[in-house]
């Protein structure tokens, strides 16, 4: 028997998978939702996940798996019945929405992983702050390396169910400022540093009592100044830990602005450093979409126009006109009326195709739990007229679409989810 990292263990395409073979995962913990590395498939949406993940052929284990089928029953003859039409297109609408539902939990359970290990090294940064760092390093050069893997990402928005209050902020920062790093061409050094900058920008307000580590327009001048001191506070932790100075940067400058508006120096322009500039931008996008006060809550599309028209003087040019390309015009989560009249939400945006994100459309005849993505692209005749906020949908749209009140993002193989949506 082969050992599971012999070389010579033979390899399947994933195309031809099927229940009952026992795989090898060759990917690191952040590249695949399975709690195990090698295990036999059991279900269509372990297949449809691994199928998911982009990747062309994978290690299997004859001497482990089931025979094929066709083994097992050679004596009885061919009983499959004939299917109709519509009972073809029925199966085929299953098949695809296991493989959607499947490449969703994957970025899921990636997002729950990372969100695990950011709380995990902050609860040791105090005590331990050397094991707190390589916690982090090791965290960042897992998301880097997957996000390398990519030739061409989509942006995917996630359930509201992921991740938790405490590390959902750090971990967005980390997913939107490496992604905004990739697509400004970035090295991948460069990356690894803006990502352990990104994740631990707010490491200072662990110093801060918990009603203070949320900035609120309803502060007192001496509780904004206290809301304040935790740029200084993380600088000091980032020292403790032993951070690189690209890092530390990230820490003391993400609330800098480009004008001089910002806080804690009024840094202007060039004395930012371009890493900074990356957090400071996806922090604040981040900051509207997911307020402490769910009163001023801002949708992607409202958030991203914000930003622009009001404090685009406060950025970095070149890497704001890099985000609203990356983002679309309608980000993930931001819900939107057709052309043809429909009501959709959207849920992922490729950047190479900013006009043409892939939604879920309010359809009465189907139900929500079986609703399919739909690439717009594939659509070329329909397209969206405009945003809109979740309160001015009818009811039933409304409950259909159920807009997410906390916007969480992951990235996925955009060349992966070409083939699975609806056309």
């Amino acid at each position: 028997m082969k050992n599971a990292c012999d070389p010579d263990t033979p390899m399947i395409d994933v195309a031809d998978l099927r229940i009952g073979l026992y795989v090898y995962i060759d990917s690191g913990w952040m590249s695949h939702p399975f709690p195990l590395s090698s295990f036999k498939l059991q279900s269509q949406e372990q297949i449809a996940a691994i199928r998911a993940m982009g990747i062309g052929r994978i290690r299997y284990s004859p001497e482990k798996s089931d025979p094929p089928a066709s083994e097992q029953t050679s004596d009885v003859p061919d009983q499959s019945p004939i299917l109709t039409p519509e009972q073809e297109e029925r199966q085929q609408r299953r098949a695809l929405l296991q493989t959607q539902n499947a490449r969703l939990k994957a970025c899921e359970y990636q997002y729950d992983e990372a969100a695990k290990a950011f709380n995990a090294l902050v609860k040791h940064v105090k005590v331990v702050p050397d094991k707190s760092r390589l916690q982090a390093r090791v965290l960042v050069e897992s998301v880097v390396a997957r996000l390398s893997e990519l030739e061409e990402s989509s942006i995917r928005l996630l359930s509201e169910q992921v991740g938790d209050r405490g590390s959902m902020h750090s971990v967005n920062v980390l997913v939107l400022s490496l992604l905004l790093g990739k697509a400004s061409g970035l090295s991948n050094e460069d990356l690894h540093e803006l990502g352990i900058g990104a994740l631990l920008h707010d490491i200072g307000k662990e110093e801060l009592p918990n009603r203070l580590r949320w900035n609120d327009e309803q502060f007192t001048s001496v509780e904004r100044r206290r809301y304040q001191e935790h740029v200084g506070h993380g600088l000091e932790t980032g020292k403790t830990m032993g951070l690189s100075n690209a890092a530390l940067l990230c820490i003391a400058q993400h609330h800098e602005a480009a004008n001089g508006t910002g806080f804690p120096l009024n840094l202007v322009g060039k004395k930012i450093s371009p890493l900074a500039s990356i957090v400071a931008l996806t922090n604040q996008y981040d900051g509207l979409c997911n307020p402490a006060n769910p009163a001023a809550l801002l949708t992607p599309h409202e958030a991203l126009s914000l930003l622009f028209t009001q404090r685009k003087q406060r950025f970095d040019d070149k890497t704001m006109a890099v985000f609203i390309r990356m983002m679309g015009v309608y980000p993930p989560g931001s819900v939107v009326q057709l052309t043809d009249g429909r009501y959709a939400m959207v849920v992922s945006v490729n950047s190479s195709r900013p006009l043409k994100p892939r939604l879920i459309i309010h359809d009465a005849q189907v139900p929500k739990e079986e609703a399919l993505v739909v690439d717009l692209e594939k659509h070329p005749d329909l397209g969206v007229r405009r945003s809109l906020k979740p309160m001015h949908l009818p009811r039933p749209v409304l409950d259909y679409l159920s807009p997410r009140k906390r916007i969480c993002y992951f990235f996925e193989a955009a060349s992966a989810t070409s083939g699975g949506e609806e056309s």
